[in-house]
Formats: C-alpha cells, structure tokens, sequence
C-alpha cells in the first residue's frame, strides 16, 4: 500500500503574514486571527487611514500600509517594507476585492469593468507575485480569495464572476509551480458573507434582492466575516489546497461539471433572470 506524503501543518506564530484589503471585512478579520496567535501581520488597503487604524489597534507586531492593489510598484514597495520591518514574509492573503454596478455586458461602462478586473484578478497578481521569492525561501503559503461566484453565472454582474472564475485558475497554476519549493497554494471560495460589499449588493439594491433570492438554501445562507476568516485560517494550518464556506458550496463545486450545463440552460430561459436584463438594459436606454 503505498503511504502519502502529508505536508507538515503550519504554525502561524511568529511568521510575517501580509493582507489585503485589511482595514474591514474579511482581511480585517483574518487580520486579528492571526495577530492573536502571535503573527506579525502587515494589513494592506487602499484606504490609508482607515489601514493606519487597524494596525494601531493591533499593537507593535502590526503594519499599516496604504496601497492600491492594482497599482503593481506600489504592492512591490508593500512586500519591501513587509521584510524591511519584520525581517521576512512567510503568507500572504489576497483578499482585496470590489463588486460591480448592476449592469449587463452590453451596456456596462468600460471603466467599471477594467475596476473590478484590476482589483479582483489583477490585483491578485500584483499581490502575489513581488511576494513569491520570500515565500518559497520560507516554505511559505498563498492564500487566494476567489468565490462560489467563480462557478455559477448571474446576469447584471459578469465582472465579478469572470474576475473570481481567473483567481481560482491563477491559484491553480501558482499552486503547481510552487509545489516543488514546499510552498503551498489555497484557494478560498465563499458564498454569502455578511459584509458591507454584500449589503450594498444584495440588501440596498431592488435586482440584488431579487437575485439573492434566487439562491436555493444552503446556497443562500450567510457566514459572518469572522467565520470566513476562520475558514481562511483553518486553511492555512494545515496547507489546505482549498476551502469552501459556508460548505453547501463544496458539493456544488463537486458537481459543477454536471450541473452547469442544465444550470446554463435552465438560467437562459428563465423569466426572472430576462426579467432583470430586460431592466437593466431599459435602465440604460437600450430597449
């Protein structure tokens, strides 16, 4: 019988972890977690004050760093000051992510699609790659946070899913690359989590009401964002290649390749869903 070769959990204290999107939700959270077992945390956001205070909270083994994720010197010179202050970088958490205005593609403005593409995927690889030599010196970990958005489609935000489906094939192919360093990739999938992003999406919005409401249960449950972190973390510890919350996702994920195609055609001739392009393309003057 042959015997596999499991990889070594791995103890978060005393390593370097840097995080972004940190100054709220999910990096915030993750951000505490791992302060709490005695990481040293370098909290990266594009809102500097906001970032300043978070890292002040946390205490000395805390940095705040005011960075632009799609701004790819800026996030090269935020893994600089990582190791310049705390000597290393064993993890990073790439979490900086952003939601679309409700739009289709036929009407929606260039800008706002080049926003969430640059944030969501290119912002992960601005993140991740000036960090790479600093995690295979240390056999580090890449955590990625992609979404069940990745494996499902949804009219009036293809953005988010085009971006997330990307983070989960760059997790993929950095996972593979870095395997023979004894590094290690984990690709973090969500569902609903209660944050400000999701409240504006699906609370504040008449059409993000009625998409959410589309979500069968489990699908639809939320998770807090201290439960996604603690998803996140989980990961971590034991070099997870992937984690799914809230974990009704992971049986979808299991059944993708099946279930897409009936999804698919079921979703394109749905009233509901025509329903909602019908009126975001009347909103934008297009019928």
């Amino acid at each position: 019988m042959s015997v596999i070769n499991r990889r070594p959990r791995l103890d978060v204290a005393g390593r370097v972890v840097l995080i972004t999107g940190a100054a709220q939700g999910i990096g915030l959270a993750v951000a505490h977690r791992l302060h709490d077992e005695r990481a040293s945390v370098v909290l990266v956001d594009v809102d500097g004050a906001a970032v300043d205070r978070a890292a002040a909270q946390l205490g000395d083994r805390a940095l705040g760093i005011a960075a632009d994720v799609r701004d790819r010197a800026a996030m090269a010179a935020a893994v600089a000051a990582a190791v310049d202050r705390f000597g290393r970088l064993d993890i990073v958490v790439a979490n900086a992510g952003v939601t679309p205005t409700p739009a289709t593609l036929r009407m929606r403005p260039d800008d706002d699609f080049d926003r969430v593409l640059g944030i969501n995927l290119v912002g992960v690889y601005n993140t991740v790659t000036p960090a790479i030599e600093q995690v295979i010196e240390h056999r580090g970990h890449v955590v990625v946070v992609s979404s069940a958005a990745a494996f499902t489609p949804s009219p009036g935000g293809s953005p988010y899913m085009i971006s997330k489906a990307g983070v989960e094939q760059l997790g993929r192919s950095l996972r593979l690359e870095l395997a023979g360093h004894g590094a290690s990739v984990q690709i973090a999938y969500f569902g609903i989590v209660d944050t400000a992003m999701t409240h504006a999406v699906l609370d504040d919005d008449d059409l993000g009401r009625e998409l959410g409401g589309m979500l069968p249960w489990p699908l639809s449950r939320r998770i807090s964002a201290q439960g996604a972190a603690e998803s996140i973390i989980a990961g971590i510890r034991r070099r997870a290649a992937s984690t799914v919350a809230p974990l009704g996702w992971r049986q979808y994920s299991w059944l993708r390749g099946v279930a897409n195609p009936i999804l698919d055609g079921l979703l394109v001739k749905n009233p509901t869903v025509r329903g909602i392009v019908s009126r975001l393309e009347e909103t934008a003057g297009l019928r």
